[in-house]
């Protein structure tokens, strides 16, 4: 066992040495192609130099998803609801997309419809349905 461990490291050291020295070719051939006074390709992603921001570096959803948080939007529901009093006139407003939805509190699952504000049989906290639109 250990001869056949010996080979398999050696092999390992080998092709680890072949493939950093085939990359450190490939970096010097691109190194010679730009010329010695081409400009850098790196720059930075930082508005200020330094470390990027949230902000500066997302890209995609994420960035979509921060914007829409700016202006105090959640288009994806990714957000923690506002909570609400729980009470009959300050319920927890639930969004939803049709005139009815299941809700719970606990384990407790009650049906909310809409125009209705509904209370939870369990601990007393009223829900009330509202409109929700989907982003897509």
């Amino acid at each position: 066992h250990k001869t056949l461990l010996g080979v398999l490291l050696l092999v390992a050291g080998v092709m680890a040495s072949r493939l950093l020295r085939g990359a450190g070719a490939l970096a010097a051939q691109a190194l010679r192609a730009r010329g010695p006074n081409a400009p850098a390709a790196v720059r930075s992603m930082a508005s200020r130099g330094g470390i990027p921001t949230d902000e500066e570096q997302a890209t995609g959803l994420e960035r979509e998803i921060m914007r829409a948080a700016r202006k105090g939007l959640d288009p994806y529901n990714v957000l923690p609801p506002k909570a609400a009093s729980g009470t009959k006139e300050d319920p927890n407003l639930v969004p939803s997309i049709t005139d009815k939805r299941i809700d719970n509190s606990a384990v407790i699952w009650f049906w909310l419809h809409k125009g209705e504000t509904q209370r939870c049989p369990n601990c007393g906290t009223h829900y009330k349905l509202v409109p929700h639109q989907l982003a897509h």
